[in-house]
C-alpha cells in the first residue's frame, strides 16, 4: 500500500454506499477511494463527481484486478457478491461486501472457503444495523443472568412496503438478483445470533400473497420471485424454541423486534425505536431499561474494516462464518417451505440455486 495509504475501489454505488460507506471512508485518515464501477456508466460518473473519485471502470473485473487498488467494497446486489469476492481475494485484495452475503448457501460457503485460504486478507460483511445501539447492554444483561434459562425467542418484522399490489417488482423480489434472500429474514437472524444460540431446526411456511407484479426491466407483469409473507418455527442449540413472523404486506403495523423469554425474566428489543424493555420474575410489569451511555454502540463499519486491514483488531461484525450461518438459515427456510418438511441445521448439502 503506497505510503501506508489504503486505496479502495467501489463496485456498486447503491443507497447505503452513498449514504454510509463513501462518507465513512473519506472521513478516515490514510484512506482514499480511488475508483468506482456501477451498473451504468452514467451513474458511476455522477457518483464519482459527487465524491471526487478519480477513476471510473467500465466493468467490475478491471477494478477487481487493478494492482493500484488495495481493497474492494461490494455495494452491488447479492448476485454479484460471490463472483466479485472470489475475484478480489484471488487478486490479493481485502473485501467488504454488502449484506446479504450471497445468493444462496453454496455461494456463501465458497466465499468463506476462499477467505480461509487467504488469512492475511480481511473478509467482512456489512453487519445488520439493527440492535447495534443496545447490543453491549443486551449482552451484559444476558450474561448477568437476567433471563435465566432461555425458553422462547419471538422475532417479528412487519411492514407495508409490499402491500400495494400495483407497486412494481423491486430487485429484492427478483430471484435472479437476490437468490434465496427474503424480506428481513437474514438480517433479523443475524441480529438474533448476537444474543441467542444458532437454530438447529426450522419449519417454515412462505407465501406470495401478491403473486404477480410489473417487472420494470421487462415491461410486463411477471411471477414474483421471493415471498412477501414468511412464518418460521425454530429450535435452537440450547434447547429453546422460536417463532419468526415476517411480512411486507400488512397495513398499519410497521414494527420490528426481538423478544427473549427465559426462566427468570424477559427482554424485548424494539429494533425500530432502539428501545429495550425488560422484567424479572416477580416484577409487576415490563419497564424501559435505559441503555447506559458507556455501552451505547453504533455504526462503525468503515472504521472496523480499515482497522482490520491494518491489523488493529479482528472482524467481529460481521465475519464470513456468521454470513454462512444466516445464509444456511435462509436456505433452510426456503427448503422447508417448498417441501413442507422440517430442515436441520447446519445444512449437510446445498440446494440447487434454482430451488
Amino acid at each position: 500500500m503506497a505510503s501506508g495509504e489504503i486505496r479502495i475501489g467501489i463496485i456498486g454505488a447503491g443507497r447505503i454506499c452513498r449514504a454510509r460507506h463513501l462518507p465513512g471512508f473519506q472521513s478516515l485518515p490514510g484512506v482514499k477511494v480511488v475508483g468506482i464501477c456501477n451498473r451504468r456508466r452514467e451513474t458511476a460518473a455522477r457518483v464519482a463527481r459527487e465524491f471526487d473519485i478519480p477513476r471510473i471502470y467500465g466493468n467490475w473485473e478491471d477494478l477487481a484486478s487493478d494492482p493500484e487498488v488495495d481493497a474492494i467494497v461490494i455495494g452491488a446486489w447479492p448476485y454479484l457478491h460471490c463472483p466479485v469476492t472470489l475475484a478480489a481475494l484471488d487478486a490479493g485484495k481485502h473485501v467488504l461486501t454488502e449484506a446479504r452475503m450471497a445468493m444462496n448457501a453454496r455461494e456463501a460457503q465458497r466465499m468463506l472457503d476462499r477467505s480461509l485460504e487467504a488469512p492475511r486478507l480481511t473478509a467482512m460483511i456489512v453487519p445488520s444495523p439493527y440492535g447495534l445501539t443496545g447490543d453491549a447492554f443486551m449482552r451484559s444483561l444476558i450474561n448477568s443472568g437476567w433471563l435465566g434459562e432461555l425458553r422462547e425467542v419471538h422475532v417479528h418484522g412487519l411492514s407495508d412496503t409490499l402491500a400495494d399490489a400495483d407497486s412494481p417488482l423491486g430487485w429484492r423480489q427478483m430471484t435472479r438478483y437476490s437468490g434465496f434472500n427474503m424480506l428481513s429474514l437474514g438480517i433479523l437472524y443475524e441480529t438474533v445470533l448476537r444474543w441467542v444460540s444458532p437454530a438447529n431446526r426450522v419449519v417454515a411456511y412462505a407465501s406470495k400473497l401478491i403473486p404477480h407484479r410489473l417487472d420494470p426491466e421487462l415491461g410486463k407483469r411477471v411471477k414474483v420471485g421471493t415471498p412477501d409473507s414468511v412464518q418460521v418455527l425454530t429450535t435452537q442449540e440450547d434447547g429453546s424454541c422460536g417463532v419468526y413472523r415476517l411480512s411486507g404486506v400488512v397495513w398499519h403495523e410497521s414494527a420490528m423486534g426481538i423478544a427473549l423469554y427465559g426462566s427468570e425474566g424477559t427482554l424485548i428489543y424494539d429494533l425500530a425505536r432502539d428501545e429495550i424493555r425488560g422484567a424479572r420474575r416477580g416484577d409487576e410489569g415490563m419497564r424501559l431499561l435505559a441503555i447506559p451511555d458507556a455501552m451505547r454502540g453504533g455504526w462503525q463499519v468503515e472504521a472496523d474494516f480499515i482497522a482490520s486491514i491494518r491489523g488493529e483488531r479482528p472482524v467481529t461484525r460481521t465475519d464470513f462464518r456468521t454470513g454462512v450461518r444466516y445464509m444456511q438459515f435462509t436456505e433452510a427456510v426456503a427448503r422447508s417451505s417448498r417441501h413442507q418438511i422440517p430442515v436441520n441445521l447446519p445444512l449437510r448439502e446445498f440446494s440447487n440455486p434454482s430451488l
